[in-house]
């Protein structure tokens, strides 16, 4: 990777970082998923500096290129990402029914109240 391809990259790692920020402070993003976001920006980040490293790992796993080494390790950690998000919004879908199950309790309940009086 060229110099300048390698300052472009980081450029846009900061870049990322002070979105990621700026999204927490005006609330629009919760820190748990900040985190996640941080620990992206701060890989690729890396990647950029130990380029060469992932190079001979490719080679030694007989990869031919570490580009494709890149792109199957950001295809697993989507997928993970993918599997994390998927086991949230399976336990939020658990509350909102919850949730529906306590309103509607306690609106059949306030219906009974108001029918006795």
């Amino acid at each position: 990777m060229s110099f300048r391809a390698q300052l472009f990259v980081l450029g846009i790692a900061v870049l990322a970082f002070g979105a990621i920020l700026w999204l927490v402070r005006r609330g629009s993003l919760k820190e748990r998923f900040a985190l996640l976001w941080l620990g992206i920006g701060g890989g690729i980040f890396a990647l950029v500096l130990v380029r060469p490293w992932l190079d001979r790992l490719s080679e030694s796993l007989g990869i031919r290129s570490g580009t494709t080494t890149l792109f199957l390790a950001a295809i697993l950690f989507l997928l993970g990402l993918i599997l994390h998000l998927s086991v949230i919004i399976s336990s939020l879908e658990e509350k909102v029914r919850d949730l529906a199950e306590a309103v509607a309790l306690a609106a059949a309940e306030a219906d009974q109240r108001h029918e006795e009086t």
